[in-house]
């Protein structure tokens, strides 16, 4: 049997999935506090990410090839009804789940996180930083990871601890990813097609992912039904740190 991602299942209850950003692991839910929601939380290490090795070895990474992977966590599970829960990267993961799986989750939580395709510019700048993994992978997070945040020097602590986890990974591992989302699929459509099974969730200070830029692509949907839209006023691309109680309760709202 192939091995599968590593993950580890919290509570008892209805499911829920966690899926991490770039450079980041499932510790990132810490703050959350998900122990007292009562819920079966299920958090995994992406490819190449935390504790799980990057195993695809194919010339063209893929988001797609992430979301298979979980989904093989999902079926070990026998999991068949559940939500999920992507932060940045592991929303384009969490699309790719509800566009391609087998058992589709229920809702998508996009966490600082979007639905279209990358800019030419943006894939050039996917491309620059798979080189720079291989040649300065320490310069690229230093300056990588502190920019998540609005106020970075509120969360020395917390940056410290993601750039020693950014540094575990190897140089395969964050170029794969970054030529993975610079080849995303643009799920546009299936906005429209699905819109009450989707929420975005987003920081209004975010820096990687405007929040001009939501507006305006979603503005573009012209005149189709929109999904859930939650503004954290004060947060960048970190939200559920900078805004933890924010997040939570839109996360949970029944509590």
């Amino acid at each position: 049997m192939a091995k599968l991602l590593q993950y580890q299942a919290i509570g008892e209850g209805p499911v829920i999935v966690y899926l991490h950003g770039f450079l980041e692991s499932s510790t990132m839910w810490e703050p959350l506090n998900l122990a007292g929601i009562p819920a079966t939380h299920i958090l995994i290490d992406l490819p190449g990410h935390g504790n799980s090795p990057l195993v695809d070895t194919i010339n063209e990474p893929s988001i797609r090839f992430m979301a298979d992977e979980v989904e093989k966590v999902l079926t070990h599970l026998n999991v068949q009804d559940y939500r999920i829960v992507g932060h940045s990267m592991g929303g384009y993961v969490a699309l790719a789940l509800l566009a391609h799986a087998v058992c589709k989750p229920s809702r998508v939580i996009l966490l600082n996180s979007n639905y279209w395709s990358d800019s030419e510019a943006k894939q050039a700048d996917r491309v620059r930083v798979a080189r720079i993994a291989y040649t300065g992978k320490q310069l690229f997070i230093n300056e990588a990871i502190p920019n998540l945040f609005v106020d970075p020097s509120a969360f020395q602590e917390q940056i410290t601890a993601l750039k020693r986890e950014a540094e575990t990974m190897t140089a395969d591992a964050i170029a794969y990813a970054a030529l993975a989302m610079r080849s995303r699929t643009d799920y546009t459509e299936l906005v429209v097609q699905m819109p009450t099974r989707i929420q975005i969730i987003h920081g209004a200070l975010d820096r990687l992912v405007s929040l001009e830029e939501l507006h305006i692509r979603l503005a573009a949907l012209n005149g189709a039904p929109l999904p859930e839209v939650v503004i954290i006023p004060h947060a960048g691309h970190m939200a559920h740190w900078e805004a933890t109680r924010e997040v939570h309760m839109a996360l949970f709202p029944q509590l």
